[in-house]
Order: C-alpha cells, then structure tokens, then sequence
C-alpha cells in the first residue's frame, strides 16, 4: 500500500513537473506585449463621429477627414513657451508626427490640397501658430523633417480657453458653416478650417 502512495505522489510529482516546464517554454515563445502608452493614440473623424453613423446607417455625407495623433498629457507642466518651445517646430502631439487624412481634395487658406494622407506639425507662437502639411508620412517625431516636402503653411490666431485641457485633444467641428481641425491643449485652442 505504502508503495502505490509513493508511485502515485512521482507520478503527480512529474506530471507537475512536466506542466510547469511547458507552460515555461511557452511563455518564452510569446512575444512582450507593450505596456500602455504614456500619451495613446487616438483619431477623429470629420464628420464627427463617421465610422459610427456609417455602421448605423446614418451617414449622410462621405468622410472627408481623419487625424490619428498621440495624446501627451499636461501633468501641472506649462506647456506652451516652455515644453513646446515658441518658434520651434513641433510634432502636434507625442511618438509618431500627427497625420491627417482628406478622403477628397480640399481647400485650406486658398490653396488646393490634393487627396491624401500628411504629416501635420506647427511653429507655435503666442498669438499664432504656423499649421505646416508635410507629404512625408510615418514619421517619428520631427526629427526627420524636410520642408522641401511641406504642400502647406498657414497661420491661425491663438484661442485662449477658460479651463486647461490636461490631454491635448484634436476633434472636428463646423464655424459659420466651415469645418475645421480643432486642437487643444492647456489654455490654449487654434483652428484650421478646410473647405471640402
């Protein structure tokens, strides 16, 4: 009797070895998965809300534009003048340069703008920022900026806001009838309006 205990408690005893080597193996196969981003990607639409009213059946108009940018967080640092530096160029957000994507030609400040996906950054000012479309996409950063690419420069006057924006915020919206990209972030808000 003593000695089918000691066999059944070896064989549990190696079937447990036996798991915990494979589960061991496996987990050496997987690949890291990436923690959550300091400052997440996120993207809007114009029309506000399109992938969700065209699943609805409730689109009615064709998308005209989307921004995929990363959202830094403010964190009680002063931002503009200080960590986004006047004069400088700047990626209009954090990671990867911000892009925006027309699904059809459009006209910003008079000037034609072909279908097409850009790299958006800014010269930030403190009345004025300079919105620059770069046609040189999948940038990291403005580390590899080339203003021989740039299809655009346009100044829009500084907004200041009421409440601070602690993640800065891009969003879609329409001004006496003109739609435009709206960014915000601390006290401040500029706007770029595009005619579709």
């Amino acid at each position: 009797m003593m000695n089918n205990k000691i066999l059944l408690v070896s064989i549990v005893f190696a079937a447990m070895t036996q798991l915990v080597n494979a589960q061991s193996a496996l987990t050496s196969v997987q690949p890291a998965l990436p923690a959550v981003d300091k400052s997440p990607l996120d993207m809007s639409y114009y029309p506000v809300d399109y992938p969700v009213l065209k699943v609805q059946d409730k689109a009615s108009e064709p998308c005209v534009a989307r921004v995929v940018y990363s959202r830094p967080k403010k964190e009680g640092r002063p931002i503009f003048g200080e960590l986004v530096e006047f004069g400088k160029l700047w990626r209009m957000g954090a990671n990867e340069a911000t892009e925006l994507e027309f699904y059809k030609p459009v006209t910003i400040a008079g000037k034609k703008i072909a279908k097409g996906r850009y790299t958006v950054y800014a010269i930030v000012n403190e009345k004025t920022w300079t919105i620059i479309l770069n046609k040189e996409t999948d940038i990291w950063g403005s580390f590899k900026y080339n203003q021989a690419k740039d299809v655009l420069r346009t100044e829009v006057p500084v907004q200041k806001l009421d409440m601070p924006v602690e993640n800065l915020a891009m969003t879609f919206d329409k001004e006496k009838g003109i739609p435009q990209l709206v960014i915000a972030w601390d006290n401040i808000k500029v706007a770029l309006p595009f005619n579709p």
